[in-house]
């Protein structure tokens, strides 16, 4: 088996970890905020000394962070906060194994904004697999009672803005990426998390001090749990990075969606929870368009 399959595998089942513990730290009387804080208050120190190894071990010059680099990187960081904290909220409406599968509209939601933003053209394969995934959606979406169709309900609502900013998300980092002068793609990627996390850190602490005074304290007391939360938040990250360092970003992000594979594992043995087969077919439509459009795009 190549290494980027293995890092990409577990990249996913880490970042699977991650969004369980974020549930548990929300059942635990954590808010959105506070579970979503967690994720970034203990990885900034751990991303910060990896970057710090790995200039000394490459003996590379710490490169300058440029204007232009700190607009993707912000961009990038605000919509992963937003989109992390809807992601929690979101496993409050729904079962785990189905917010996860929300959050995977992403690439369904950066091609169809590039075709009405940018006049991106679309390829018909492309097209179609964009369609099999909103069939997917509206299965997910179908309210469990009273047998109506509830396309704007509260939690798709909360599932296709976490799937649209993590993809606004994604385009800020590859964005930061570019913007630093390293031949290194491992280092610019560990780089950027480093600077990324610490102002994520940063602007989560002033809008919990200002919005939520005492969940910083409380985030803090679940030390065992949210510690968890940081570190494989920062692993996982790290992971993907790597992965898309040593194989084409299209093959990483079909293999990623072994995720909505691990959710549901998740979901069935340690959350106790039921899907149904309306949502497993849903979720079976959205897997299988994500995987067509990254490999046809």
């Amino acid at each position: 088996m190549e290494p980027w399959v293995l890092v990409a595998l577990a990249a996913a089942a880490v970042q699977t970890a991650r969004f369980a513990l974020q549930k548990t730290l929300k059942g635990a009387g954590l808010s959105a905020a506070g579970a979503t804080f967690s994720r970034f208050l203990y990885a900034a120190p751990l991303a910060l000394v990896v970057s710090a190894v790995a200039l000394w071990v490459t003996d590379a010059a710490l490169p300058p962070l440029t204007p232009r680099f700190w607009v993707f990187a912000i961009i990038g960081g605000l919509g992963q906060i937003v989109a992390t904290m809807a992601t929690v909220q979101l496993f409050s409406e729904r079962n785990f194994a189905v917010g996860i599968a929300f959050t995977k509209t992403e690439p369904l939601l950066v091609a169809l904004f590039s075709f009405v933003l940018l006049g991106e053209r679309i390829s018909s394969a492309g097209f179609a697999a964009i369609l099999v995934g909103a069939a997917g959606v509206v299965l997910l979406s179908w309210r469990t009672g009273g047998g109506r169709l509830a396309l704007f309900n509260r939690a798709t609502g909360l599932g296709l803005l976490a799937g649209a900013l993590f993809g606004l998300a994604a385009i800020g980092y590859r964005g930061a990426t570019l913007e630093l002068a390293l031949d290194d793609a491992f280092l610019r990627a560990v780089l950027t998390l480093a600077a990324v996390t610490t102002f994520q850190t940063a602007a989560m602490a002033l809008y919990l001090r200002m919005a939520a005074p005492g969940e910083m304290t409380r985030v803090v007391a679940h030390w065992r749990v949210t510690g968890l939360v940081g570190l494989t938040g920062m692993l996982g990250s790290l992971g993907w990075f790597t992965a898309f360092a040593l194989q084409n970003a299209a093959y990483v992000r079909a293999l990623g969606q072994i995720e909505l594979v691990f959710s549901l594992l998740v979901s069935w043995f340690i959350f106790n929870d039921r899907s149904t087969r309306r949502e497993l077919a849903g979720m079976a439509l959205l897997l299988a368009s994500i995987v067509a459009l990254v490999l046809v795009t």
